[in-house]
This record gives structure tokens, sequence and C-alpha cells, in this order.
């Protein structure tokens, strides 16, 4: 058992004061009537008065106070398991992690690509199992077989070369392990999904393969990285380097990746800075057998603040039926009497009903709101994928909450998962009734649509967003570089081929004077004294022609738009 929010429970120190000031105020009252007469005659003149009573209504009253204020706490009791049925497949991905991954051949290297490649995949799984398998030289089983995505993104932020020690690619053991990975349910589709740059250190891959299809399993292979070769960074600015001081090369072996792929009557895809890869594979899972999966969802606790408050409840009602005065039945039945004790203890006990109500409803509302507050935290502190999985936490919660829409699409925009933050920015737009919060939404699909260069379907999610607020200056800036860039677009592509073109130029110029320097060279045979000097200036002069026209296309890149609207979260 927990509490959500401890701190109210401070709030019980008030406990012992009431009853401090109850004692307080009994003795006043004693000592009143001392003086008032003799002690014995004064309770014969009030025969209706009870002793006990008022006591035990003050007690009800305190401990009603009491659970108000745990309930305020939101106590949680242990886990909530629920079994759910749904139709889909089983996924093992083995992930490698050996050094050669670190190359940056694919942008940003090749192991952040394979992790980003299985964000999206868990993404566009609904009714799916996914289990996870890392390997190097060794292979271990980092996720077991589950229906829980978030855990499984979870997983994803930790996984790391020096996970295991033992370098080098054994994709065969990989293979084994995700293959005795599997659940022993029957008729249903199963997949291994290799993620490697395919330099096989080890034997016995094509059998591995070969034993994984006998069994019902498909192995596909996606094969990260360039054919022609990268080097692997060693992460102090240099590169990796052999026993002998060379610099090691590694290569995407496709021939091999494909084999595996052949042999496990899978697939082979070929991973590059698009995202094809991504599409043909969800093309190929979706061809699978899809069966009833039995999963166990578990979430982390249970409220139960409703119990809590149904007690609180029950005391109050309790206390407004209980009268100080001895009650005479049938003639003083009457509860809401302002002049007598109980029409002052129904009113008192009227303004907790209302307070426990509100605060019902603010418990209930707290759950969202928390986790909103939660994720801008880690957002802050650019943790954008826990910040994701607590957004979306929000939004299950209470999906018509625009705020966790919004701040969705800002954690997915971070990460560059542009299509999904573009469907998040149009529930938020759609679900507020905040003109300047929905501008800020169109605001942010512009920025989108901008950089993909979708410039008129940018330019209207700018009028979107200046219809909401007239007086955003970034907006209109925006949209004006937007409708210059869409006039501009035409006369882009006629300097792309004036550019081939020159291009093209230089390259017959730069034969000429390679043929030029080969006769200077015969020349300089003959006689070495007077032509060493003139080719030495025609190599100076060519070298720095050749960097004045880098700096010039390098500058035409750098002038592109980059302005963006800082992300806000609420």
């Amino acid at each position: 058992m927990r509490f959500e929010d401890p701190t109210y429970l401070y709030l019980l120190f008030i406990l012992p004061l009431l009853f401090v000031m109850r004692m307080w105020m009994l003795w006043k009252r004693n000592k009143a009537l001392r003086l008032w007469g003799n002690r014995d005659l004064t309770r014969r003149q009030m025969p209706d008065v009870s002793r006990h009573r008022p006591m035990f209504k003050f007690c009800l009253l305190v401990a009603a106070l009491a659970l108000i204020i745990v309930m305020l706490a939101r106590p949680q009791m242990g886990t909530k398991v629920s079994n759910e049925k749904r139709h889909g497949i089983e996924a093992l991905i083995c992930l490698d992690i050996s050094n050669s991954m670190l190359s940056e051949d694919v942008a940003p290297s090749r192991l952040d690509k394979s992790k980003m490649l299985v964000e999206n995949m868990v993404d566009n799984f609904t009714n799916d199992k996914i289990g996870l398998v890392v390997f190097a030289g060794d292979a271990f089983t980092q996720l077991p077989i589950t229906a829980d995505y978030v855990s499984a993104k979870m997983f994803m932020q930790s996984i790391d070369p020096s996970l295991i020690q033992e370098q080098g690619t054994d994709i065969a053991k990989a293979i084994s392990l995700a293959q005795n990975s599997f659940t022993q349910q029957k008729n249903i589709g199963r997949a291994i999904i290799i993620i490697t740059d395919g330099e096989n250190h080890e034997g016995g891959v094509i059998e591995a393969a070969k034993e994984a299809k006998k069994h019902g399993i498909r192995v596909f292979v996606l094969g990260v990285g360039s054919t022609k070769g990268s080097p692997i960074p060693d992460g102090n600015g240099g590169y990796m380097a052999d026993n002998t001081g060379q610099t090691v090369m590694t290569a995407l072996n496709e021939k091999m990746c494909k084999d595996i792929a052949e042999a496990g009557s899978g697939t082979y895809i070929h991973v590059d800075n698009t995202n094809q890869a991504q599409e043909k594979l969800n093309a190929e899972l979706a061809k699978m057998q899809k069966n009833e999966v039995a999963s166990v969802v578990y979430s982390e606790y249970d409220e139960q603040f409703q119990f809590v408050g149904i007690i609180a409840l029950i005391m109050l009602i309790i206390e407004v039926m209980v009268f100080e005065c001895k009650p005479k039945w049938q003639k003083r039945m009457s509860l809401f009497k302002p002049k007598d004790t109980a029409g002052n203890a129904f009113r008192t006990n009227a303004v907790l009903l209302l307070i426990m109500f509100f605060a019902v409803q603010g418990a209930s509302a707290q759950t969202d709101r928390k986790l909103i507050r939660q994720g801008n935290r880690q957002f802050r502190s650019q943790h954008y994928e826990e910040a994701e999985a607590t957004y979306r936490k929000a939004s299950a919660a209470n999906a018509q909450n625009p705020e966790a829409q919004y701040n969705l699409g800002c954690a997915l925009m971070a990460q560059q998962k542009d299509s999904m933050a573009m469907k998040c920015f149009e529930n938020s737009a759609q679900l507020h009734t905040d003109k300047q919060r929905k501008a800020q939404a169109y605001h942010n699909m512009g920025v989108i649509l901008q950089q993909k260069k979708q410039f008129g379907e940018a330019a209207e999610a700018y009028k979107a967003a200046l219809r909401n607020n007239p007086k955003d200056n970034e907006t209109r800036y925006n949209l004006a570089l937007c409708l210059k860039q869409m006039k501009n677009q035409p006369k882009q592509n006629q300097n792309q081929k004036k550019d081939e073109n020159k291009d093209k130029n230089k390259d017959k110029d730069k034969q000429e004077n390679e043929n030029k320097n080969q006769k200077n060279q015969k020349q300089s045979e003959e006689k070495p004294e007077q032509m060493s000097k003139e080719n030495a200036e025609q190599l100076l002069n060519a070298a720095m022609q050749q960097e004045k026209a880098t700096q010039q296309r390098m500058k035409k890149a750098q002038q592109q738009p980059s302005r963006k609207r800082h992300l806000q979260n609420w």
C-alpha cells in the first residue's frame, strides 16, 4: 500500500489540536455550570441532555475528517492485474549491440537507428506480443515476451554495447535463445527479427535459422549500414584501430543477411536513412497468421480513495442522525430546525459533505494532471522517451485532455517521430477551447510540414494558427517564409540542374588539367629544375579553387530556413 500524494497526510496533525480544543470547551462549560448552581440540581433541570452523545458525535466528525484527509492523499494498494485476449502475433527482436554497431554510416549511428526502428515498430503494434534479445559475442534476454509496450520502450533506453563484455557477433546463439523464448501457444504467427550489420564471427547461423523454420518461426533480417565500409568511433573523438595501428573498417555483409533470411523463410530488408525499411517490415508482419493471444496487463497501483470516501460519508450520515439530546420519538424527530443544536450540526455536516464531494472530484482529476506534471519534468530534463511514456499514461487516464495530447506531440516531435506528433497536435487542436493553445498546436503542425517541404499544407496550418491568435509574430514570420519557399521551389530545381551541369563541366576541366599535368610531368623529367615550380603553382591553384567551391556549397546548404517555435509544456 502507498499514497500518491502523501503531503496531505500532514493535515492529520490538526486532529490532536481539535481534541485539545474540545476538552478546553468542556472545561469552560462545566465551569460555567458550577457558577450557575448546584451540579446535581442543574442536571435534574435538564433531563434530556446526554453526557455521552456529544462526545460520540465529535469523535465521528473527527474520524470523518481524518478519512477525508487520507482520501486526498490518494491511497493505492497492490497491483491491478487484468487478463485480456487479443488477436495478434508474437515477435522477438534480436538486436546486435557489438562495437561495429557504433559506426555512423547511418545517421545518427547504426545502433541508434536500430533503437529508433524498434520504437517505431512498437508504436505500430496493437494486439501483438513483443520480446527483446541483445547479442554480441554472447546473447541474453533483455525483455521477456510481453504485451506491455511501455516497458518495452523503457528497456530500449538502457541498451548499450557495454551490456555484453564478450565482443564479437554470434547470430546463431541469438536465434537459438529467441526460439526458446516464445510461448507454448499453438496456431499463432511467430517471427524473429534480427537487426545486425551481418558481420557474423561464429558459425552455425544458417543451421539455426533452418531449425527455427522447422518450428514454424520466420526469420527476418534487417541489415543496418553501408556496404562500402565505415570506421568505428572509440568514444574519444577518434576511431578504433587494430594491433598494427590500422583503422578498423566495418561494412554491411548483405550476402550473409540474405542467406540467413532465406534459410529462415523470411525476408531481408536493408535499413538506410529513410523509413522504407519500417514500412516493408510492417507489411511483412501483417501477412502473418494472427490468433487469440492471452495477455496479462499490469497497472502500477489500484486507486482506493473511493472506498475511503464511502466510509467517511457513512460516518457523516450517522453523525447527523445522532442527537445530542435524548430523543422523544415521533415528537422531536426533526433534523433541520435551525433553532436547536440539531440544526446547527446539520449545517456543519452539510459543509463537510460538500467538502468531501469536491475532494472526491479533485482526487479523480489528479490522476491525469499529476502524470502531465511528471511528464513535464522529464521533458525539461530532455528524457523524451520517459516523457512520452508518461504522457501516454495521462492520455489513457483521460482521453479528452488536450494538454496530454499536446505534450505528447512535443515529446514525439523532439524524437523526430513527426507522423505521430502530427496526430497528437491535431487531436489537441480539436479538443482545445482556448484559442491561444489551439494556435500553438497548429503552429507546431506547420513547423513539421515545413521541415518536410510540404509548403502548401504548412501554409494552411500557419493560417489556422493566425486565425486563433492573430498577434503571434513568429507564426506570421514562418508563414511569410513558407510562401517565399513555395515561390522559390521551381527556381531551386532549375539551380540544381545548373549546378549539375557546372559539376560536369568542372569534371571535364579536371580531366583536361590532369592531362596537362601529365604532360608537364613528362617535361619536368627532361627539365626538372625549371618545371617543378610551375607544377607546384598549378596544383596550389587547383586546390584553392576546389576549396572555394566546397565553401560556396556549404553556404547554400546553411541558408535553408531553420527558425522554429520553442516547444511549450504546460
